[in-house]
């Protein structure tokens, strides 16, 4: 990976359901717009005005309101655009949470039309979480390697459909009342103690399984991450005890990645209401096929 390179010509833009930290993204060199998360009427900017751990403190506090999210406006993304080219970028590479998934791509794309002059690409990245920042990081790559913005944009959009996440639930209470999920079918689940697993890949979020236990919960999901040969390669961690022990698993079952370029992120507040507490997964950038 291109560590520490200067700044390119070409300014990659994401919003915070990458789950990207706002210090990590400052040493990439990559702006987050930030979404909103409610909780009663308090609302934050996710990752600046509540950062992911302070997230967490509040979503598992007893009696604490059920978050909602929001995304963010127009006048951000444009805000953020801006900010770019007066920084000296000639061209903007925008890549937004999935369009089926939030309304943060329409917002970044009326961002985008309040710009008319400047060169700025939207990208449906069709994903959630640090799917997206790996797709970000790829466009970082291509910029910092001298390519324009309508390259990168080319070849972003087209990598898009190798990008998944692999998120093992600790319950379906929080698919319940994200409304993925039916009460009865949440309530049987919880009775028969079962951890699902969901992919989310072509803008979609999928079960595609759910066992008994969470020894299993976590061997399935890593028989569902290495299904194809990865190129990059994320842990997620929704506050999760068996972080350390999942990771190296995956790791060792990649067996092709050097576990420095392997980032663990943090879930924060803009996908942390869809998947609650415990949630553990993976976000990869699988090779060409």
């Amino acid at each position: 990976m291109m560590e520490g390179l200067p700044v390119s010509q070409v300014a990659i833009v994401i919003d915070s359901a990458s789950d990207l930290s706002p210090s990590r993204a400052a040493e990439l060199g990559i702006t987050v717009v930030p979404l909103l998360v409610s909780f009663g009427d308090e609302t934050f900017q996710a990752g600046v005005e509540l950062s992911a751990a302070d997230f967490w403190v509040r979503m598992t506090a007893p009696d604490a309101p059920f978050p909602k999210t929001a995304a963010a406006s127009p006048i951000a993304f444009s805000d953020a655009f801006e900010a770019a080219f007066a920084a000296g970028a000639d061209a903007v590479v925008c890549i937004s949470v999935g369009a089926s998934l939030s309304s943060t791509f329409r917002s970044a794309t009326l961002g985008r039309e309040a710009l008319p002059e400047r060169e700025i690409h939207v990208i449906d990245s069709d994903t959630a979480s640090f799917g997206i920042a790996l797709l970000a990081k790829l466009g970082r790559d291509l910029a910092a390697a001298g390519r324009s913005g309508a390259e990168i944009a080319a070849e972003v959009t087209a990598r898009t459909r190798d990008v998944e996440a692999i998120v093992c639930l600790d319950t379906l209470e929080y698919l319940r009342r994200g409304g993925r999920i039916s009460g009865a079918r949440a309530v049987i689940g919880t009775l028969l103690n079962v951890k699902p697993i969901i992919a989310v890949r072509n803008g979609t979020v999928e079960r595609v399984d759910q066992v008994r236990t969470r020894g299993k919960a976590r061997e399935r999901a890593i028989d569902f991450v290495t299904s194809r040969p990865i190129e990059r390669l994320a842990i997620l961690d929704g506050i999760s005890p068996d972080l350390d022990e999942f990771r190296a698993a995956v790791i060792a079952r990649v067996g092709t990645i050097d576990p420095a370029d392997v980032e663990t992120a943090t879930i924060g507040a803009s996908v942390g209401p869809h998947v609650g507490p415990g949630a553990l997964g993976a976000a990869m950038l699988y090779r060409k096929a």
